[in-house]
């Protein structure tokens, strides 16, 4: 069951238990004109799906801290709860010690800075095509083959994830820098990948 199967009444439950909470079930049945006893299904459905928590001799509660409640409630969960740190070299950095970082740092993209702004992004694929030709890969600087800004594909921290997937989704990519803007500038402050998705529907699923 998600968030579109619940009914409306168990709708109305979470947002009385969430406002209310703890809260007795008498009490939920009193602002919904039904008995304790109605509601009884309601209430183990919500309890096993992890949406509230029934409190001996309290009430009903909000289960806040669990991420898979968040998920299946109102699938709020924003970047900034899954993001990884960010990878990154500076734009002056040679394409040769990128290859280095990228593989040392198990990544598929790195990120081009200058200082904390993103100025570009490069793949394995974009490095791949670097290696096979004939440039120096010692001498040339990585942001003569980046993906330059504002080409780049990004996410802001507070963005919801089902976005976020879209995103990667829709550009067929496996990551984008999350970023908050600064004047014209982005700041990276982490990255949102592939990863990242596969290990929450793990948590959820789990």
């Amino acid at each position: 069951m998600n968030s579109l199967e619940l009914t409306s009444r168990q709708k109305e439950i979470i947002e009385i238990v969430k406002i209310n909470g703890p809260v007795t079930g008498d009490s939920i049945g009193q602002k919904l004109l039904l008995t304790r006893s109605a509601l009884r299904t309601d209430f183990r459905i919500l309890v096993e799906l992890g949406y509230i928590e029934s409190k001996p001799k309290k009430g009903y509660i909000f289960k806040t801290d669990n991420i898979k409640s968040k998920m299946l409630i109102n699938t709020d969960i924003e970047v900034k709860d899954i993001m990884s740190p960010s990878v990154s070299v500076e734009e002056s950095i040679s394409i040769h010690e990128t290859i280095v970082m990228m593989f040392s740092k198990d990544v598929g993209s790195i990120f081009v800075t200058s200082g904390k702004f993103l100025k570009g992004i490069v793949s394995r694929k974009d490095l791949l095509k670097v290696v096979m030709g004939k440039i120096d890969t010692e001498k040339t600087p990585v942001s003569l083959v980046m993906t330059r800004v504002p080409n780049v594909i990004f996410t802001e921290k507070n963005d919801k994830i089902r976005d976020a997937v879209k995103k990667l989704i829709e550009h067929q990519i496996d990551s984008m820098p999350v970023i908050e803007k600064n004047g014209n500038n982005y700041e990276v402050i982490g990255r949102i990948t592939k990863t990242n998705i596969a290990k929450l529907f793990l948590e959820i699923f789990q």
